[in-house]
């Protein structure tokens, strides 16, 4: 999207940022959507899936040429657009196509050099390599600002982790993490844990939706840590998690979109008493309400994105993004289920499976980073 100096805000993508869309909106027709229901139905992502996202090439984007990626840059913008155009496709898919992808942006954002080249070393890779974000904690009262998962700091300056995490992508699988912990004095930090280190149990967890995902809650017990494992001095946790709550918001516009463009023409050829049920003003008006509502949060989206990728403070749109995902995306996922009749409570169509998903998005803080 462009960009002037007056920050003017427009949506227009760029030609770059056009091609990569069309790319993703290729794989997400192709490779994500025709695989979806069953890849739901087996409650694992289908043979082979993850490697061809390497293709995809998004964890190269963000990474400099110097550690061996294509020193595209950060940009807040380009993301909502893939996570938006790889939802559409399957959002259990897409937030395990760009789990990895988020670490890096993270400690791009955030990590010290030696933390940045071996996130590159490890991530930007022509493998996919799992990775993760470790910051929602279990139960009532999640408060990403004061998290009962605590880093406390030892006399040799190392720190000794300890508490509990849910919702850690690949868990076990996940060759480096990023836990985000409560240092005493100094609130919630960054770490970079490295897969396997000692005092790290998984357990898989399984949901209503996002059954594809490879979720598990995470404990942690006295987890010993260098110095080095933290993040920057300064680095900026309320940006970090504005960031995470746009590429929330993001996935929600792509799973919305792509009920919109089932029902649609569902409407338009169901036939009840001799007419389209989109004839119909109730239903008339509910499918309009559904194009109106995307396009108000897309909007909302694009404008926290491009706030933040200019560098702006983008708080406050960026929570406007995800408390309206988060009620919109519930509204339009029942009227989907509503618009199809007894249909839409049966597994044959899609439908039902995106209202699950978009159930799950008020859980996702802190999953992916724009």
């Amino acid at each position: 999207m462009t960009d002037s100096s007056d920050r003017l805000f427009d949506i227009t993508p760029s030609e770059e940022q056009q091609m990569t869309r069309e790319v993703m909106r290729r794989f997400a027709r192709e490779e994500m959507a025709s695989a979806a229901r069953a890849a739901d139905e087996a409650a694992e992502l289908p043979a082979g899936f993850l490697a061809k996202t390497v293709d995809l090439g998004l964890n190269f984007m963000p990474v400099p040429e110097e550690l061996g990626g294509v020193g595209a840059g950060r940009s807040p913008v380009s993301n909502v657009l893939i996570l938006e155009d790889l939802a559409w496709g399957d959002m259990a898919m897409a937030i395990a196509t760009t789990a990895p992808l988020a670490v890096i942006n993270g400690v791009m954002d955030g990590g010290t050099p030696a933390q940045r080249e071996r996130v590159s070393e490890a991530l930007a890779t022509v493998a996919f390599t799992p990775a993760a974000l470790a910051l929602m904690e279990p139960g009532i009262g999640f408060d990403a600002h004061h998290l009962r998962t605590t880093a406390v700091r030892q006399a040799d300056g190392s720190y000794r982790l300890s508490g509990r995490k849910s919702m850690v992508a690949f868990g076990p699988e996940a060759c480096l993490l990023l836990v985000f912990a409560e240092v005493e004095g100094e609130g919630t930090q960054g770490f970079l844990v490295e897969g396997g280190t000692a005092g790290l149990t998984f357990e898989k967890e399984d949901y209503m939706g996002l059954r594809p995902l490879p979720l598990y809650s995470m404990v942690l017990e006295d987890v010993a840590l260098p110095a080095a494992a933290r993040l920057a001095h300064g680095f900026d946790m309320g940006r970090l998690l504005s960031l995470g709550r746009i590429a929330v918001a993001a996935l929600a516009v792509g799973t919305c979109q792509a009920v919109l463009d089932y029902v649609v023409p569902y409407v338009n050829e169901r036939v009840a008493f001799g007419e389209p049920i989109s004839h119909r003003q109730a239903v008339a008006f509910m499918v309009a309400d559904m194009a109106t509502e995307i396009e108000g949060l897309r909007l909302l989206v694009y404008r926290a994105a491009g706030q933040a990728e200019q560098g702006m403070d983008c708080t406050r749109s960026a929570f406007l993004a995800y408390r309206n995902a988060i009620k919109y995306g519930m509204k339009i996922g029942t009227d989907g289920v509503q618009l199809l009749g007894g249909h839409g409570f049966i597994r044959e169509h899609p439908v039902e499976m995106w209202y699950r998903n978009l159930r799950a998005l008020a859980t996702l803080e802190g999953m992916l980073l724009a």
